[in-house]
């Protein structure tokens, strides 16, 4: 009897340093993926056309190509989830990261424990089968744009559903009001983060029991999360 071989995800890692990309791949590869390594953009360009990978990591500065080039040229023949890694933290650089095509990014210095997160939800959001999708006692359909509370539809107008579907899929990630408030309502909304608590109160309130799943992370932001 043959034995029959799970094939890993593959993750390609980018970055110009090596002990870099020697962390990432003993973090990953403890995790179980098949980790394949570029030294700058244009290897990742290559390494992209060649494996086909489940997610890429991709350092902002290197040398020959910067990662936000790199990130642009992928986009053109492939949609794979893209992280992008880099040492700044200036809103213009994550706006750039995100314009060029990017679905993330985590800032160096980083913790295995956020990279896998960041990782695994990346992941669960490309692997999605259809629309629906199931937290707990909640259900959420991105394409019908509804939500239900143990089978009862519960009414939310399009704010409401786009924080609720921008919290769902970042699954078990903090994220800072100003994460959410650049996700949800767009980088040019003028407003302040009390928008995103007062929509929260609101979200909460209409998903009674369900409300809990949303946690507040004080003087940072919001965690959606099931413990059931």
């Amino acid at each position: 009897m043959k034995e029959t071989r799970i094939s890993k995800q593959k993750i390609i890692v980018v970055d110009d340093e090596t002990r870099i990309r020697d962390l990432l791949r003993i973090i990953l590869e403890s995790r179980g993926f098949e980790v394949i390594e570029a030294k700058n953009g244009q290897e990742a360009v290559e390494e992209a056309k060649a494996h086909v990978p489940n997610l890429i990591i991709l350092d902002v500065m290197m040398p020959a190509m910067d990662g936000f080039e790199s990130c642009r040229r992928i986009r053109e023949f492939s949609d794979c989830p893209i992280l992008m890694l880099t040492a700044k933290g200036e809103d213009y650089d994550q706006i750039e990261g995100f314009d060029c095509g990017a679905d993330d990014y985590v800032i160096k210095p980083f913790t295995p424990i956020v990279l896998e997160a960041r990782v695994k939800a990346l992941l669960r959001r490309s692997e999605r089968q259809g629309s629906k999708e199931k937290f707990g006692r909640l259900n959420v359909d991105e394409d019908a744009r509804q939500v239900w509370v143990d089978g009862d539809e519960v009414l939310c107008n399009r704010k409401e559903f786009d924080l609720l579907f921008y919290l769902s899929r970042n699954e078990n990630i903090s994220l800072s009001r100003n994460q959410i408030l650049e996700n949800v309502w767009g980088y040019d909304y003028l407003g302040t983060a009390n928008t995103v608590d007062a929509h929260i109160n609101r979200l909460r309130s209409k998903l009674k029991d369900c409300g809990a799943y949303i946690t507040t992370i004080r003087g940072y932001g919001y965690r959606f999360e099931v413990n059931e």
